[in-house]
């Protein structure tokens, strides 16, 4: 009987410590992997962007804390948007940068914001919509933005290798 019990005391402990060394090692592994994905911020003609709010869930982690910054360095928050605001899509108009025009393009798979000079052109951002994924292509006279989701496809492709940056928007 002392021997059975032996046994099962043996078992038991060799175990728990295979489990927990399972688990610190998946966990130590997984914590670094898990972010949050990145967000867009709206192009606005009349001013700078301001960001959008984030809404807080279960699935929501919270912010990783960061070095309280020195004195010297704090800066006002920004100011929160209005109700009217938040429920108003951007304005279409495109916004003038120091070295073109700020143009955003919505499509089926997602967003993708140019800034479009006058013999080239600079992707801003792109942005796929919830269950679509993007991939990027760059050159020297062409970007290329694709949105996937299945066998769907979508493709911004903007070039400038023969006359100022045009844009075309594709579905496949």
């Amino acid at each position: 009987m002392l021997r059975g019990v032996v046994h099962v005391l043996a078992w038991s402990l060799a175990t728990g410590a295979a489990t927990t060394l399972s688990w610190w090692g998946v966990h130590s592994v997984m914590a670094g992997t898990a972010y949050d994905p990145p967000r867009a911020l709206p192009v606005v003609a009349d001013g700078p962007p301001e960001p959008e709010p984030r809404s807080t869930s279960a699935s929501t982690r919270p912010p990783r804390s960061s070095p309280s910054p020195s004195p010297s360095a704090t800066r006002e928050p920004p100011p929160k948007p209005s109700a009217s605001a938040r429920s108003t899509p951007p304005s279409p108009a495109p916004s003038v940068s120091a070295s073109g025009v700020i143009k955003s393009y919505a499509t089926e798979g997602g967003r993708v914001v140019f800034d479009l000079g006058a013999t080239s052109a600079t992707l801003v951002s792109a942005t796929p919509d919830a269950g679509w994924s993007m991939q990027v292509w760059k050159t020297e006279t062409w970007i290329r933005v694709e949105f996937g989701s299945g066998a769907d496809r979508v493709t911004v492709f903007c070039t400038w290798h023969d006359g100022p940056p045009r844009v075309d928007v594709g579905t496949y």
